[in-house]
C-alpha cells in the first residue's frame, strides 16, 4: 500500500519523508538536551525569557538547528561533488574550531609551547613511528610467508606470535618490556623499548594482512613462475607481492595511523614524544586542556599526512595492476 503511494505520487512522498527526516532531527536533538543558550548570545533581548522557558526554548532550539541543517544540505546540494566535499570540511573544521572556542582557551599559552612541542615531540614521534613501521613491515611479511609455510614448526611459531601479540594490550606489551626484560639481565632504555613493542604489536596484526593479501592472488601465478624456472623466493618477490600490494597497502595503512597515534602509549616510561610533553608542559601553568588540544591537532595533522602519502601508494600500485 505504501509503495503504491509512493509510486503514484512520487512528489507527495519525497515532502512527507523530508518533514519525516526533519522531525527525527528535532526529536532527537530535544532529546539530547541541546542548549538554547546560542539564541541568547544572537538575540540578547530574549536570553531572559529562556531562562524563564527553558523547556520551550530548547524546542525551538531544536527547530532552527533541524532548519539550519536542512538549508545548508539544500545549499550544499546545488554544489558539484569535489565543491560539496570542499565545502563540508570548510564547515565541519569551522564547527571544531568553535566547539575549541567554547573551552575559552589561552592561545598565547599555545602560542608559547607549541615550538618546543613540534621540535621536540613530533620529531620523537616521527622518529619511533618511522623505525617501528619498516620493523613490523619486515616482521609482517615475515610471520605472513611462515603462516603459509607447510613446516608445522615455522606454522607453530608464527601462529603463536601472532596470537600472543594480538592479545596482550600495547600498555602491557611497553611494560613488559621495559620492565621484565632488565629481570632477565637485559637493561633496556625507554626508546628502544617503545620500538620493540609497537614493532611487534603491529607486525602481528599486519601478519594477517600479509597473509590475505598473498592468498588473494591466483594460484596459477605461482604455478607460471615455477614454469618459467623462477624460485619461490623469486616467485614471492616479483611475482606474488607487487600483485599483492594492491590488497595490501589500504589496511596497512590504516595499521600505520594507527601506529603513530599508538606511540602516545611509550610516554609511559618517559619518552618525551608528543603526549608526554603535552601533559608535562600543561601542568606548569594547569593549562591541560589547551596542551591536550594542540597535541590531537598535531596528531590528526600527522595523520593526513600519512592518508595522502596512501592515496599515492594506492593509485600507484592501481596503475601497475591496470597495466
Amino acid at each position: 500500500m505504501i509503495g503504491r503511494l509512493i509510486l503514484s505520487y512520487p512528489e507527495t512522498a519525497r515532502w512527507v519523508g523530508s518533514l519525516l527526516i526533519l522531525a527525527f532531527i528535532v526529536a532527537t536533538l530535544y532529546a539530547l538536551g541541546v542548549s538554547p543558550v546560542w539564541m541568547g548570545h544572537l538575540l540578547p533581548s530574549s536570553a531572559e525569557w529562556i531562562k524563564a522557558n527553558p523547556g520551550v526554548g530548547r524546542l525551538i532550539s531544536a527547530v532552527l538547528i533541524a532548519l539550519i541543517l536542512a538549508a545548508n544540505w539544500k545549499a550544499l546540494r546545488q554544489l558539484s561533488r569535489r565543491q560539496q566535499i570542499v565545502a563540508v570540511w570548510v564547515e565541519l573544521f569551522a564547527l571544531l574550531m568553535l566547539f575549541f572556542y567554547s573551552f575559552d582557551l589561552s592561545f598565547a599559552f599555545i602560542a608559547k609551547k607549541i615550538g618546543f612541542l613540534i621540535s621536540q615531540g613530533v620529531v620523537t614521534t616521527l622518529y619511533i613511528s618511522a623505525i617501528s613501521i619498516i620493523i613490523a613491515t619486515i616482521i609482517a611479511l615475515a610471520g605472513a610467508i611462515a603462516k603459509l609455510s607447510s613446516n608445522g614448526v615455522i606454522y607453530g611459531l608464527a601462529t603463536f606470535y601472532t596470537s600472543l601479540f594480538r592479545g596482550l594490550p600495547l600498555l602491557m606489551q611497553i611494560y613488559i618490556i621495559y620492565l621484565g626484560l632488565p629481570q632477565v639481565g637485559y637493561v633496556i632504555g625507554a626508546v628502544p623499548a617503545g620500538i620493540l613493542a609497537l614493532s611487534l604489536c603491529y607486525g602481528a596484526y599486519m601478519t594477517e594482512i600479509f597473509r590475505a593479501g598473498i592468498q588473494s592472488i591466483n594460484r596459477g601465478q605461482t604455478e607460471g613462475a615455477t614454469a618459467l624456472g623462477l624460485s619461490p623466493a623469486q616467485t614471492m618477490m616479483l611475482v606474488i607481492l607487487p600483485q599483492a600490494m594492491r590488497v595490501i597497502i589500504p589496511p596497512t595503512g590504516n595499521q600505520f595511523i594507527a601506529m603513530l597515534k599508538d606511540s602516545s602509549l611509550v610516554s609511559v616510561v618517559g619518552v618525551w614524544e608528543i603526549m608526554y610533553l603535552a601533559r608535562t608542559q600543561g601542568q606548569t601553568e594547569f593549562r591541560h586542556i589547551e596542551m591536550l588540544i594542540t597535541a590531537s591537532m598535531i596528531y590528526w595533522i600527522l595523520s593526513i599526512g600519512l592518508e595522502f602519502a596512501q592515496s599515492r601508494i594506492e593509485e600507484r600500485f592501481g596503475r601497475f595492476n591496470a597495466r
